[in-house]
């Protein structure tokens, strides 16, 4: 990695900050970023930084530390299938464990000398002359032949804008941005949102609250919750022999490939059934019963798992409100119907924006045209991981890539693969931009939603995350992984603009 320092000129004054000079510039140090820079440093090669906004690795497992967070995933198909973790506590990983084991991945595999902590992206714009990115961040300038954005698509929170939310003079604040300084023990609470964060803090906080009135916009398919302890000797038994974890690594994959035929066929009867019985099971009054039952098909939102959040909805102390917050005020909140209910304290559990990730409005193409702005609200990609017109451009977790039934870790790793595969050719070739043909994009796109019709997701009833502001389905992957990792294992050269490198 060298540093190199721009002439003086009108454009690039004399006292302009250094500029450091990389082969690739990775934005992001959670599952993806890290993923991406083992690959690297194992292809050999070195030259590359990562920038990262905060001041830890970690990304959506470093920001989400509110109460009862963990993963919705079994623990051992939710790691790097290169490197197993025998220490998992529990089947199904609390948040502190998963993020661990990302410190543990980043320094073993010697990625750490390589990230640039505090370092948020402000602007990138491919340079065309230089067949480079000029990348902005917090904390100077770089000029990178190759960016990879690995922010990952649940990174930045999503806050409804509530009339009067401004005026409120309590506390507020976003699942994913937990206030452990704030005692809330013996408050008034109000939570909006009853999504996959929600329904794991409310039981933690219901205990300490003075009250909860709890504001549900469409109820979701919980299931039963199979989370259990792992015992010593299982654990034990893991350390010394990592086959078998991997053996049940691969049993819990193939077990989990077979739920997405409900999902791409809409045939959710026995799913259906489950959740139902789960409700009969923990909710007797019948009245509560059917406002917690969804009136769209299972599947067409995502599917929660809680033993617990049935339970703390019937506590004496806490309320569920299915009209809807009309406004906030000073100290209330007032729902749908009029009724105002006084409260200390606002909490949200509304997600974070996938489908108008703020990266798209950083990211331009040589003419300052920002991916937002292509996109127009219905993001695309070629393999989920490069977009046309923005050249030597990778996106991990891109467009399409999302999942209703298994972990997301193993999408990240076919992209790794795929993108690793793409690095490869340009250094093998002597390539110096990749650029993604617009035809081959237009009809990878065409081929998916095709497939995306007729399936759960887009045909089950209801309004979903996975939909972007057109109404199109511009999050999930129509299929198992298994077909993703087929689709991606090769990286084809013929759908890429190759560019040579400028003499300079």
């Amino acid at each position: 990695m060298t540093t190199v320092t721009p002439a003086p000129t009108p454009a690039a004054p004399a006292a302009a900050s250094r500029t450091t000079e990389v082969g690739v510039a990775i934005v992001g140090s959670g599952f993806s970023g890290l993923g991406m820079a083992i690959s690297l440093l194992r292809d050999g090669v070195d030259d590359f930084v990562i920038l990262e906004r905060a001041g830890d690795v970690g990304g959506t497992w470093r920001d989400n530390t509110y109460p009862g967070c963990a993963c919705d995933v079994p623990s051992h198909l939710y790691s790097f299938s290169f490197e197993p973790n025998p220490r998992w506590t529990r089947t199904f990983s609390p948040q502190g464990e998963i993020w661990t084991y990302l410190r543990h991945c980043a320094e073993k595999y010697g990625v750490m000398p390589h990230i640039r902590f505090n370092n948020e992206l402000r602007s990138a714009r491919w340079d065309p002359r230089l067949q480079r990115w000029h990348v902005e961040t917090s904390q100077g300038s770089y000029l990178a032949q190759v960016l990879v954005a690995a922010t990952g698509a649940l990174s930045d929170p999503s806050v409804p804008a509530l009339p009067g939310l401004e005026s409120f003079q309590g506390k507020v604040f976003h699942s994913a941005r937990w206030d452990h300084s704030y005692d809330l023990q013996g408050k008034r609470v109000a939570v909006v949102g009853t999504g996959a964060s929600a329904i794991q803090f409310v039981p933690r906080i219901q205990k300490l609250v003075d009250r909860m009135h709890v504001f549900q916009r469409t109820p979701a398919w919980i299931m039963p919750h199979p989370d259990r302890p792992l015992r010593n000797w299982e654990r034990a038994v893991y350390r010394a022999l990592p086959p078998l974890q991997l053996a049940m690594r691969a049993g819990i994959y193939w077990g989990r490939e077979t739920l997405v035929i409900g999902f791409l066929r809409n045939r959710m009867a026995l799913a259906t059934r489950m959740a139902k019985r789960h409700l009969r099971a923990q909710v007797a009054d019948p009245e509560l019963r059917d406002r917690l039952t969804p009136s769209y098909t299972i599947g067409c939102k995502r599917i929660l798992i809680s033993d617990e959040f049935y339970p703390a909805l019937q506590q004496p102390n806490v309320e569920l409100i299915t009209d809807g917050v009309r406004e906030v005020r000073a100290h209330s909140v007032v729902s749908a119907d009029g009724t105002e209910r006084d409260v200390d304290t606002i909490i949200f559990g509304t997600g974070f924006q996938v489908t108008e990730m703020p990266i798209g409005t950083r990211i331009c193409n040589a003419e300052g045209t920002p991916l937002a702005a292509v996109w127009q609200g219905s993001p695309q990609a070629y393999a989920g991981s490069a977009v046309a017109g923005f050249p030597n451009l990778f996106m991990m977790l891109g467009p399409n890539t999302g999942l209703g039934h298994t972990s997301q870790v193993v999408m990240i790793e076919s992209q790794i693969a795929y993108v690793s595969g793409a690095l490869r050719h340009m250094r093998n070739r002597g390539v110096a931009a990749l650029d993604v043909r617009p035809d081959s994009q237009r009809a990878y796109n065409e081929e998916l939603q095709q497939r995306l019709q007729g399936t759960v997701w887009n045909s089950g009833g209801c309004r979903s995350w996975y939909l972007d502001r057109n109404g199109r389905n511009s999050t999930l992957w129509p299929g198992s992984t298994w077909s993703f990792r087929t689709r991606t294992r090769r990286f084809r050269p013929e759908d890429y603009t190759q560019t040579a490198p400028i003499a300079r």
